[in-house]
């Protein structure tokens, strides 16, 4: 593996507080920009490390990204607000964070010589698709801000390719499992919250079909797109999931992995979106495979709450909504 020079937005997020450490570890000098609202100790140790640098920061703040980002070779660029409630909350605010604030990155890191730009879409950009497989080459239907928003930044990030530097996009399932940066908002996590703490499991729907991936596998994909040769990947899009399962069999393993026997609720809802994805393009060119499962991100969001890590699961950090209403952002 070669060294490198890492800017990461939202490095102290659900993902980031997994994937920043991990970087640093590995030795790469690493620069996080995040507003911290959920706070900076979630990076632990990773702070006090001489080959990390933290940007408490917003990423919209354009001269704050021309402090930043000369002199780091990669971009990986996570930060966003990452849930379709929150944008119901003030869409002006989600855009001018998940598609405004992207422009500046992007236009930044050209002008600073990043060689590669990492780019975390979703892969809600589809929308409801009635095929079997849902793969990289089908139409985008975005059925919401956030992945409208999502699919906007994608096009902008093709069509403003340049010589030197490799753009590459990701649009990962939704995540489960246990980070520093914990959320409950999430079906996996909230389901096993649910079942520890409730003792019961309320299903809303339960056939709508989630996509997962494990945190830990997300952060291993990031990490291997740092030196896998650009012809590879220049210009590509690569759905990154595991398990489409719908939300009732995700219960049903929740149940199962915490060896209790909690009632299964389903009552009806009027969020019917439905979403599978095909990962066979990831694991065929690059190699790329899952190696944790559903089960494995419910256990370690167990052993969170058996040994106290987790201590209060009502606290509002777990959850994007609650915390952005309670301080105002703006």
């Amino acid at each position: 593996m070669n060294k490198h020079t890492i800017f990461i937005t939202g490095g102290a997020g659900y993902v980031g507080a997994v994937l920043t450490p991990k970087l640093v570890a590995l030795g790469h000098d690493v620069r996080v920009l995040d507003l911290c609202i959920y706070g900076e100790e979630v990076l632990g140790d990773t702070l006090k490390k001489p080959n990390f640098k933290l940007y408490k920061g917003d990423i919209r703040d354009r001269k704050l990204l021309e402090k930043a980002i000369p002199g780091a070779d990669t971009v990986i660029h996570l930060a966003c607000i990452s849930n379709d409630p929150s944008y119901e909350l003030n869409p002006d605010l989600s855009k001018s964070i998940n598609y405004n604030a992207f422009l500046d990155i992007l236009d930044v890191s050209k002008k600073s010589g990043v060689q590669r730009f990492i780019y975390a879409s979703s892969s809600s950009v589809y929308g409801v698709k009635d095929v079997e497989n849902v793969t990289e080459d089908l139409p985008l239907d975005p059925l919401t801000y956030y992945s409208k928003y999502k699919a906007l930044c994608e096009e902008v990030l093709l069509k403003e390719q340049i010589p030197g530097m490799t753009s590459v996009i990701l649009r990962p399932a939704t995540v489960c499992g246990y980070s520093p940066r914990l959320r409950l908002d999430l079906t996996v996590n909230i389901l096993t919250a649910h079942a520890i703490k409730k003792n019961k499991i309320t299903v809303f729907g339960g056939g709508q079909k989630r996509p997962n991936m494990h945190v830990d596998d997300i952060v291993d994909y990031y990490i291997a797109l740092l030196d896998i040769p650009k012809e590879k990947i220049a210009g590509k899009i690569f759905n990154a999931g595991y398990e489409n399962h719908t939300v009732s069999k995700i219960a049903e393993i929740v149940k199962e992995a915490i060896g209790k026997d909690v009632p299964v609720e389903t009552v009806p809802t009027d969020d019917n979106r439905s979403y599978h994805i095909s990962s066979a393009k990831i694991q065929k060119e690059l190699g790329l495979t899952p190696k944790r499962t559903i089960r494995d991100a419910v256990l370690a969001i167990k052993k969170a709450f058996d040994d106290g890590t987790i201590k209060n699961w009502e606290d509002i950090n777990y959850y994007n909504v609650k915390k952005m209403k309670s301080i105002g952002l703006k």
